[in-house]
């Protein structure tokens, strides 16, 4: 088994905005980044109260 090359990057991106629509993508990011950060968050124990007050 090798590793992900270019061509199969490609495809996997032509699949998905076959299934989603080019409409939906951003949405689809958004939703993505928002959940990895509220993971991360979870993570190091942190509640929002504390990421406000490191702003």
């Amino acid at each position: 088994m090798g590793r992900i090359g270019l061509g199969e990057l490609i495809l996997v991106a032509v699949v998905v905005l076959l299934l989603f629509g080019a409409q939906r993508l951003p949405q689809i990011g958004a939703a993505i980044g928002k959940a990895i950060r509220e993971f991360n968050v979870a993570l190091k124990g942190e509640s929002k109260e504390d990421q406000e007050l490191k702003k």
